[in-house]
């Protein structure tokens, strides 16, 4: 899975990850610039979610002459693929990162955690 290579990357899917629906370059450029001190390129929007859509986190929907553009999964389901991503990529020691991982949960998480991975140990549907 392909990362947010950059902070204007993070910025749009943080933009839509908040709208109800997916949004058109403009909708998202006047969204973005709610947030800038300094105003952002329309061509620039457009090819930062041309990108996104190629490494499949954007949903690219044609909407008359334009498209609108729409996360292909939830910020959720991002960044626990990003977590599982690195966890597998830790190598043959995998376990000692899952264990400091652990142990750097606040107590409240932990449970939470806890909670989920006995359901899943148990084969119970998830969370």
């Amino acid at each position: 899975m392909e990362g947010l290579g950059g902070s204007l990357e993070r910025a749009i899917m943080d933009v839509l990850w908040a709208e109800p629906g997916p949004l058109r370059v403009r909708g998202l450029l006047a969204r973005l610039n709610e947030r800038q001190p300094k105003p952002l390129a329309y061509n620039t929007v457009q090819t930062v979610a041309e990108r996104l859509a190629r490494k499949n986190m954007l949903e690219k929907i044609p909407d008359g002459q334009a498209f609108r553009y729409g996360p292909t999964r939830t910020r959720e389901e991002y960044v626990a693929e990003v977590m599982i991503d690195a966890l597998t990529g830790a190598g043959s020691d995998h376990g000692a990162v899952l264990a400091r991982f652990a142990e750097g949960v606040p107590p409240e998480d932990a449970r939470r955690l806890l909670e989920v991975l006995r359901r899943r140990a148990a084969g119970e549907p998830g969370s």
